[in-house]
């Protein structure tokens, strides 16, 4: 297994978890004056749970038949 792509995966399925999280109880959140809007974490979930599953496969190496 490799260490570092394995601790991406867990760090981007961290993030995606916090997204979902905010997306489903509808937290606000504001940089700088400007409202985040709640669908942007929607789409930044779709986008980190795909990396990390992808990284976790890679992270798994290649399957032996």
């Amino acid at each position: 297994m490799k260490p570092w792509t394995t601790l991406a995966a867990i760090l981007l399925a961290l993030i995606a978890v916090l997204q979902l999280t905010r997306y489903a109880l509808g937290w606000q959140v504001t940089v700088n004056g400007v409202e985040i809007p709640l669908w942007a974490s929607g789409i930044a979930f779709i986008i980190a749970a795909a990396v990390a599953a992808l990284l976790w496969r890679e992270s798994r190496g290649p399957k032996r038949g």
